[in-house]
């Protein structure tokens, strides 16, 4: 399993939402100045967002994003899926493919699954408040004298 830049730049646009974010609206420029990601590319980005219900749109001069919840409910598996689709490592364990075939008879299926409930307990244990709190502790631990 791979994350595309696509889904690592809603992560970052995401906690760039919950970290910059006084109730106001942010413009996708504001973000894309201080992630260094284009506003076209935000632009591709931002309406799966929307879609999935994780972001709040307006528009207008003094419109933008702002997140639909608080941080500690967004769980990095949810940003990744809105983004990215199935986080699945093999296609038969996608949801909307109705398995597979071969599933009664598969020696490895228990493997991919296993690894497909790893990779889901990881990235759906991790909320964007998490992340967050790990970058301020980040370099807090220095004792140079």
């Amino acid at each position: 399993m791979k994350v595309s830049t696509k889904g690592r730049y809603a992560l970052r646009l995401m906690l760039d939402l919950a970290q910059f974010s006084s109730g106001e609206h942010i413009s996708l420029k504001e973000i894309s100045a201080r992630q260094a990601i284009s506003v076209k590319y935000l632009e591709q980005i931002v309406p799966l967002l929307v879609k999935d219900g994780l972001i709040q749109s307006t528009r207008g001069s003094s419109g933008g994003y702002r997140l639909a919840r608080r941080t500690g409910e967004y769980t990095v598996g949810e940003i990744l899926r809105a983004a990215e689709g199935s986080m699945s490592p093999i296609a038969c364990l996608d949801n909307n493919l109705g398995g597979c075939d071969r599933a009664a008879y598969c020696q490895t299926l228990p493997f991919w699954q296993g690894l497909d409930k790893t990779i889901a307990d990881y990235i759906d244990g991790v909320t964007l408040e998490d992340l967050i709190l790990q970058s301020q502790n980040i370099g807090t631990d220095n004792y140079v004298i």
